[in-house]
């Protein structure tokens, strides 16, 4: 069967080699126990520059090197090492479409599950542009899987093993009819979705968990903090009970990923009149706007390849 993907190079282990080339040996501690840490970036063609805009490529790296020290690995590859990676990566594929970049940092060898060593690395890149879900927005169920807390797992890494908590509170979802799933913290507040961020629209505010609620500190949460601050929108971050959902006037999660997608509605209730709020649509042509280049930087955000 053809691979559709057998044309792209990927960056491993210091080399860029051919797509089918890039094979980790099945008893690395990565295999066997999840051990790695890795991110997801966006990458969005601009047909008018010819220019594919990386979105906040330094920080994404840079969390992932915060990623590698809190899972104690003998060796942290560096945010520049990455960086530089993946900007050659794109140039070598000559992408000219959106694209969805995932560097991983991983434990190599043969060793057990407190191996912290030897470390390898891999960048791949494929096409991917924005799902339609942004556009219609999504149904979400509160899930009865419960959120880790700090105390279990490291939520604020960005760690591959982590994310079996997303995938069996997002199987339950759509099993039971639903888009997505919202899952709580052992404290019964609102976590985050499953491997989103979500904000709530309530009184014209905005109203996201704190980053002591079990999230991963979410690079696309901070960029939305600070468009909506760019907006006149005040920002709360705090606790939020699982009822607020219901007096919000709109709902949406946030991730490179998720992008901005409207929350329509939760557990069958809907969410203001059932469809994406006008604040929440402002935000997304402030978002996008900024992502394509309509709009000025004035962050430095964005990487040009």
């Amino acid at each position: 069967m053809t691979n559709k993907y057998e044309s792209l190079i990927v960056y491993f282990n210091g080399e860029f080699v051919p797509w089918e080339e890039a094979n980790v040996h099945i008893f690395t501690p990565f295999t066997k126990y999840g051990t790695a840490v890795f991110e997801g970036i966006r990458g969005y063609w601009c047909e008018e520059a010819k220019k594919l805009r990386i979105f906040r490529l330094e920080e994404h790296m840079q969390r992932m090197e915060t990623s590698q020290k809190i899972m104690r690995f003998d060796e942290v590859i560096s945010a520049v090492v990455m960086c530089e990676a993946t900007i050659e990566l794109m140039k070598r594929n000559n992408f000219r479409t959106s694209v969805h970049i995932r560097p991983t940092a991983y434990v190599d060898g043969d060793g057990e599950s407190s191996a912290q060593g030897p470390i390898g690395s891999f960048i791949t890149a494929i096409p991917r542009g924005t799902p339609k879900r942004v556009e219609t927005g999504c149904t979400a169920q509160v899930s009865s899987w419960e959120r880790f807390s700090d105390r279990a797992m490291p939520a604020r890494a960005k760690v591959n093993g982590n994310y079996n908590n997303s995938r069996l509170s997002g199987i339950q979802a759509k099993i039971d009819g639903y888009d997505a799933a919202i899952l709580l913290n052992n404290r019964g507040k609102i976590s985050e979705g499953q491997g989103m961020c979500i904000f709530l629209v309530r009184d014209g505010v905005a109203v996201t968990p704190s980053v002591t609620s079990d999230i991963l500190e979410s690079i696309t949460r901070d960029t939305v903090i600070r468009l909506f601050e760019g907006m006149g929108v005040e920002v709360q971050q705090r606790d939020i009970d699982r009822s607020e959902l219901f007096a919000a006037e709109e709902a949406f999660f946030c991730g490179t990923g998720w992008e901005i997608t409207p929350i329509n509605m939760v557990d069958g209730a809907s969410i203001g009149d059932g469809s994406p709020g006008a604040l929440t649509r402002q935000l997304q042509g402030v978002y996008f706007d900024l992502l394509f280049g309509r709009s000025t930087d004035k962050w430095s955000w964005v990487t040009t390849v």
